[in-house]
């Protein structure tokens, strides 16, 4: 048995078929199935509990100084209510995990984390905190939902005023209420769609989300499990840490070079990605050619030699078809290359195809 999230008795009594995920129980899927899922992020909308991420703060009058050394992106101009997507490396170049910072108000930041590295995250920023700021980890206080989809803010919209809702992508509005529930509405999400992200008190989420539901039965709403929010990210080729990205992967070769600000002056692993210079291996797509379904870390070939390993592979409802994402070397990573998948000993045609698989209009 793993932690809880505070709505493990609504996915329960929804018929939400639990799994071991992070640490936590929670579900892979309801009765309605992972394709329809998928498909109901992909035209209406989703609801998702991602209350097993975590949460840290950053406060003090070097929190900035703080963020700056650790993470490869650069916070220095972020906005009050902005939001910024950054890896945080080894001093090797490899990546610890990948996290979104919010800056909540001047000197303090908000910080989200993946679930499974929650702890190590932590212990890494302690390890490395200096000068006026402290790293607090205060992800058991938070809820978290995610909902996502084309319906998601006409839905949001019947719950709170348009101003309480973030205007552009990557922004929050703080100290804010939906339903008259007080939480953080961010615009952000994993599904490739458009949508918000909620952060709540862990003892008014089972309230928020009966109230979200209720909200958006008539666009479609339905709750959504882990099986859907993998099959989207999937298309939508967002990088999950452990697969496309760990401390044996740098941002670099993981295509997160955007992210990667070599002109700030210093930050840890920046002299280790410099002095790697262009990848020898880069993240691809793969679109599946032949027959069978390609899945995560199996090896990859090109002209009879092994070229890399796949990442992420599976059915994809919306495309319609296999694919999956490779590590390969730069060599075999021109769109249009013809490679084959060793999948449980039978090798299965594919090919490089440009990221992202999905795009929404």
């Amino acid at each position: 048995m793993g932690k809880k999230t505070p709505l493990y008795d609504a996915h329960v009594r929804a018929g939400g078929k639990m799994v071991l995920f992070g640490g936590y129980d929670l579900p892979v899927q309801y009765p309605s199935g992972v394709i329809q899922e998928h498909m109901a992020v992909r035209q209406k909308a989703g609801l998702f509990d991602v209350s097993h991420m975590g949460e840290i703060l950053c406060d003090g009058t070097d929190a900035l100084a703080n963020l700056q050394h650790l993470l490869t992106n650069d916070f220095q101009n972020l906005a009050v209510g902005q939001a910024r997507y950054s890896p945080m490396c080894t001093e090797s170049g490899g990546v610890v995990d990948d996290l979104i910072v919010y800056k909540k108000s001047e000197n303090h930041y908000f910080i989200v984390v993946n679930a499974s590295n929650r702890e190590k995250d932590f212990q890494w920023m302690r390890q490395h905190q200096f000068g006026d700021a402290v790293f607090t980890d205060v992800s058991d206080q938070y809820a978290q939902l995610a909902l996502q989809g084309p319906r998601a803010i006409e839905i949001i919209g019947k719950l709170t005023s348009q101003e309480n809702i973030p205007q552009k992508n990557y922004h929050a509005v703080f100290d804010t209420e939906v339903g008259g529930i007080p939480c953080i509405l961010s615009r952000t999400g994993y599904t490739g769609e458009d949508g918000v992200e909620l952060y709540l008190a862990a003892a008014d989420a089972e309230k928020m989300w009966d109230l979200l539901l209720e909200a958006g039965r008539e666009e479609g709403l339905i709750p959504c499990g882990l099986g859907a929010r993998d099959t989207l990210r999937m298309e939508a080729s967002m990088p999950l840490y452990g697969h496309e990205m760990d401390e044996t992967i740098t941002p670099l070769e993981a295509g997160l070079g955007v992210f990667v600000r070599l002109g700030k002056e210093e930050f840890i692993g920046k002299a280790a990605l410099e002095a790697q210079g262009t990848p020898g291996r880069k993240r691809v797509g793969l679109k599946v050619t032949g027959r069978g379904v390609i899945r995560e870390f199996q090896d990859v070939y090109a002209g009879g030699q092994k070229v890399g390993r796949t990442t992420s592979g599976t059915h994809c409802p919306y495309l319609g078809y296999p694919a999956g994402m490779a590590l390969v070397d730069a060599a075999a990573a021109a769109p249009g290359t013809a490679v084959e998948v060793d999948v449980r000993g039978r090798r299965v045609q594919a090919e490089v195809v440009p990221l992202p698989l999905y795009k929404r209009a």
